[in-house]
């Protein structure tokens, strides 16, 4: 109980979230980061994912491929691009560490999402005279936007979990306040770091679902 109230005392502090190293900075470079890692997964794994369920081919294999990154820890793969040629403490080790982890949620859902739209709607629209890529935007994405954004809800959320690595790297963000409290022996800095980067994480949930909540009604206006 001692260490909730000195972390609140903490967090109500106004001097800890001025300056560059205050909360409001921190705040500002972790959701940088999980941004820019997100857009970056998004454009490697979506593209893919939503050809192969259009087509139909090689989306199984991409799937597979894509989950052996589950099975290797991002701190272990963090460490490796350090220790590597391109290694060196700074964004890119993280970026590329954080966008590997992001991508299986991404291609899984995406890709299973296009293969479950209902396949006689899609030879209903093949026979209207619709274009492969009137039916990839007109009919099949928007029915399977909803587990799209499932994927893309799942990967965000992550991302502000783990983005706190980028400490560890010498990054900016939330994990840069929790470190720093490891360093002074400062429980109470700690544990109000990690309840930021807690609620951070919630605030985004909360975002994708309402977003989830509107795309039934946008596909419906597209079809």
């Amino acid at each position: 109980m001692n260490t909730l109230a000195g972390a609140w005392e903490w967090l109500t502090d106004g001097a800890n979230w001025s300056g560059e190293g205050g909360i409001g900075n921190r705040l500002t470079q972790h959701l940088y980061l999980t941004g820019v890692c997100l857009a970056l997964s998004c454009l490697i794994a979506l593209p893919v994912a939503l050809v192969l369920g259009h087509i139909g081919k090689g989306g199984a294999l991409a799937v597979n491929i894509s989950n052996i990154g589950r099975a290797v820890p991002t701190f272990a793969v963090l460490v490796l691009l350090l220790l590597s040629p391109i290694g060196g403490y700074g964004s890119w080790p993280t970026i590329i560490a954080l966008v590997l982890f992001a991508v299986p949620p991404l291609l899984t859902n995406a890709y299973v999402g296009m293969r479950g739209v209902d396949r006689d709607v899609v030879r209903a629209a093949r026979g209207m005279g619709m274009t492969g890529r009137q039916l990839l935007t007109g009919v099949e994405i928007p029915l399977a936007l909803p587990l799209i954004l499932t994927g893309v809800r799942i990967a965000a959320v992550q991302l502000v979990a783990t983005a706190t690595i980028a400490a560890l790297a010498g990054g900016g963000g939330l994990g840069r306040i929790i470190t720093a409290g490891f360093n002074l022996a400062s429980t109470s800095q700690v544990v109000a770091g990690a309840l930021l980067v807690a609620v951070f994480a919630l605030l985004v949930e909360g975002l994708f679902e309402a977003g989830q909540r509107l795309a039934p009604s946008w596909a419906r206006d597209r079809g």
